[in-house]
């Protein structure tokens, strides 16, 4: 089956909300309100592509792809009754549209359309500051081809503008996704300024 204009994805589960402790399975959270979006799975395989918009830079059958956390979400409408997402195909397959897609994995690397990147927080070095990360800034771990034509590269150290950070946890590391639009400075590489003196 193939859609005109989305994706067609699979998940093993909707919820990333379970922990192994000793042995035993924790149930971490049970809610489905606004408030569960952070147990909500964010990853998916690529069963089938659009018929129009694919091209060599979008996802392909196969990839694993980092979606919405509404794609598989849950939720309570007013009459109090649980409904699947607007997103929902059937059991562990949704529709989703490209601009929902934030990143693929392809040949093990991730991969971000010209529309979003991904920021590791850069921790506070003053011992005396209040928060353990620097607020608006942060290292760039996946990049694409818009920020590159800028000369905006992976390993850079860049700033972005307020609430514009949008948590993620990809392959064990804390990720915020950020517009490329929101970037607002490119404060440079410490490996490229230490090697250049």
């Amino acid at each position: 089956m193939k859609s005109l204009f989305n994706y067609i994805i699979s998940t093993e589960s909707r919820y990333n909300n379970k922990k192994d402790i000793n042995g035993k399975e924790l149930i971490l959270n049970t809610e489905t309100t606004e408030r569960d979006y952070m147990f909500v799975n964010r990853l998916g395989i690529v069963l089938s592509e659009p018929a129009y918009g694919v091209t060599s830079k979008t996802p392909r059958v196969g990839d694993t792809v980092i979606v919405h956390h509404n794609v598989f979400r849950r939720w309570i409408d007013i009459r109090g009754d649980e409904k699947n997402s607007a997103s929902f195909l059937k059991e562990n397959e949704f529709f989703v549209s490209s601009d929902q897609i934030f990143a693929y994995k392809r040949n093990d690397k991730w991969h971000c359309p010209n529309d979003y990147c991904f920021v590791k927080p850069v921790t506070e070095d003053n011992k005396w500051a209040s928060e353990i990360e620097q607020k608006l800034k942060g290292e760039l771990v996946y990049s694409n081809d818009e920020l590159v034509a800028l000369g905006i590269t992976e390993g850079d150290t860049i700033g972005f503008t307020p609430d514009s950070e949008y948590e993620f946890e990809i392959d064990g590391q804390k990720l915020y996704r950020i517009l490329s639009n929101q970037v607002t400075i490119n404060y440079g590489s410490e490996k490229k300024s230490s090697s250049s003196s």
